[in-house]
């Protein structure tokens, strides 16, 4: 068996600001629930979360309720795991951290991922 890592947003607001967040989501159109890559689907999602309170959960996310030692090495292991200079955890807080400067800096410096203008990279 092959666990895949997946994750999704849990609604954390009030059953009223649910029924807000459904009548806007019903004004996508039949569609908007289907999910999309676009750009702009996204920014639609991203309003929703600014908008009203969401957790984060994943599988993974989902060990952390449940003790046995055996789990908590597995986080242990995956956690001190060094991919690209930086440990799994020390890029899980970076990343959650939402301080942007800090991730720009260290996906330049790790990833050599750099933000440019569209015209700089065809040139």
């Amino acid at each position: 068996m092959q666990q895949t890592n997946t994750s999704g947003y849990k609604f954390q607001g009030s059953a009223e600001e649910f029924l807000e967040a459904k009548k806007i989501v019903d004004s996508w159109g039949t569609q908007g629930k289907v999910y999309k890559p676009t750009r702009e689907y996204q920014r639609l999602l991203r309003e929703l979360r600014i908008r009203y309170e969401y957790r984060l959960d994943t599988n993974f996310a989902k060990m952390d309720r449940i003790v046995h030692p055996g789990i908590e090495e597995f986080k242990r292991r995956v956690y001190n795991t060094e991919v690209s200079g930086m440990t799994v955890g020390r890029w899980n807080k970076l990343l959650s951290s939402r301080l942007e400067d800090s991730i720009k800096k260290s996906l330049q410096d790790y990833l050599q991922i750099r933000e440019d203008s569209i015209d700089e990279i065809i040139d």
